[in-house]
């Protein structure tokens, strides 16, 4: 159900993760969130840092925001991505051993910067009946929402990977291990949509890069990943807006392939999943595969990445807008978002950047809605009226 893109063409957004404030050192760790905003420091941090990612996206002048994943720990490649799940869920132990690598998965050797990301990935292992436990999705987004009156987007990984990484001493296969997590989070996403989040995202199903690494077996392939999105989700879409989030992987903001890939072969398997919004990575790219998106995915919006998380350079608002202007070519504005390719939060970017960044899409996208005379954002970052340089006269 369309909430809050209806109505708005061109709407503005990014993925959701954002580079930590060097002050913000206090870490959730394994407590509950509720429980550590018990904490005087901790809430005073937390909060300070969720109204900072507020505040620059709005002077930015997107508009649907997030909370920046605030909730997320210090951890090496941005490791809480996939590790707050098993941390926070029950019928996880709570001693955490090395995740097994190198079974059908990607591998860096010692030397790679990503090996390091393999070193940390350090979980709880399942031990009984998989349940929401203390997620608390719905206190970190009424935490955000409630410093804006735009719509905060809330984003969380999908069951397949969670279960990818992690050891399983209580279920009898991967499949059940995949289906009990994809139940549990559904009903966490319930409880956060009945709160009112107008945006609940689910990152990174393995549809796409299942299908380009040809993993073929009984559990671990394209289709089975669209039938644990769309059991994650099941009944949500009569409640909130869905968006399936999909990219290439950015783990200390690196690429996980040598070369760039291709959506090709999955894109008929992305118009199966039961999602309003499904974004992809286009900006590094190059915006290859934006003809075969517009030609392929048919009655869901499509958000594209305007703005590369892998590199510190930040657009030209001229090449976010030439980028739209070659997407407006095969989707049609009514159904185009435009966001990042991926979160700009993962170790390996400045605040700085990701600011810039986001104001580059905005300015980008209000040189193409003006020449469809459409309204555009305000951007109080670009107002020359607040610049502290002295112009000559």
């Amino acid at each position: 159900m369309y909430r809050a893109t209806k109505g708005i063409k061109l709407p503005t957004t990014i993925t959701g993760s954002l580079p930590r404030p060097s002050w913000y050192t206090e870490d959730l760790g394994s407590r509950s969130f509720l429980d550590a905003m018990v904490n005087s420091s901790f809430r005073e941090q937390y909060t300070d840092a969720v109204s900072i990612y507020l505040h620059e996206q709005e002077a930015a002048g997107l508009d649907i925001v997030t909370d920046g994943d605030a909730h997320f720990d210090r951890d090496v490649g941005g490791q809480s991505w996939t590790a707050y799940p098993p941390r926070h869920m029950s019928g996880f132990d709570r001693h955490p051993t090395p995740t097994l690598a190198g079974k059908g998965g990607l591998a860096f050797p010692r030397g790679h910067i990503l090996h390091d990301y393999l070193e940390a990935r350090v979980m709880p292992s399942i031990t009984g009946p998989v349940g929401r436990g203390e997620l608390q999705y719905t206190a970190m987004w009424k935490t955000a929402q409630r410093l804006t009156k735009k719509p905060v987007k809330f984003g969380t990984i999908t069951p397949e990977l969670v279960a990818f990484a992690v050891a399983d001493h209580h279920y009898e296969n991967v499949r059940d291990r995949i289906l009990a997590i994809a139940d549990a989070l559904n009903e966490e996403m319930h409880e956060l949509a009945d709160a009112g989040c107008q945006v609940i995202q689910m990152e990174e199903p393995q549809i796409h890069l299942l299908a380009v690494r040809k993993i073929v077996d009984a559990v671990i392939n394209p289709a089975f990943s669209v039938e644990v999105f769309n059991r994650t989700v099941k009944g949500l879409r009569a409640k909130t807006e869905v968006w399936c989030h999909s990219c290439w992987g950015n783990p200390s903001q690196q690429r996980m392939f040598a070369q760039v890939q291709s959506y090709a072969p999955a894109l008929e398997l992305f118009n199966q999943v039961d999602a309003d919004v499904v974004t992809f990575e286009s900006c590094s790219s190059g915006g290859m595969d934006l003809e075969a998106i517009g030609k392929t995915i048919g009655d869901k919006k499509v958000a594209i990445g305007v703005i590369d998380h892998h590199t510190l350079q930040v657009e030209r608002p001229e090449e976010v807008a030439d980028h739209l202007r070659r997407a407006l070519e095969h989707i049609p504005a009514e159904r185009l978002v435009i966001s990042s390719d991926c979160g700009m939060g993962r170790e390996g970017m400045s605040r700085r950047h990701a600011f810039y960044k986001m104001v580059s899409l905005v300015k980008g996208t209000n040189i193409v809605r003006g020449e469809l005379g459409l309204p555009q954002a305000e951007c109080l970052a670009a107002d020359e009226r607040y610049s502290l340089v002295v112009r000559a006269k």
